[in-house]
């Protein structure tokens, strides 16, 4: 229940900071980001949160994708 519920949280948290760093330069929170949505996607599989695992899949797949067309990846 109780990682179930931060997984949740932080995968709104983390969809969040992914429209921050959508903005321009700002892209440096994607740094951020990736690793706390990691740590987020864990909590919500160890939980069995579907909609914290979706939240966080998505925030780790558009801010890799921000940083390699911004720039800042490769």
């Amino acid at each position: 229940m109780i990682l179930r519920l931060i997984g949740s949280v932080m995968g709104v948290i983390c969809l969040l900071l992914m429209l921050v760093g959508l903005v321009p330069l700002l892209g440096w929170v994607n740094w951020i980001n990736i690793p706390v949505a990691i740590v987020g996607l864990i909590f919500s599989s160890m939980g069995g949160s579907a909609g914290g695992r979706t939240m966080c899949s998505v925030a780790i797949i558009v801010g890799i994708l921000r940083l390699i067309f911004g720039g800042g990846l490769l």
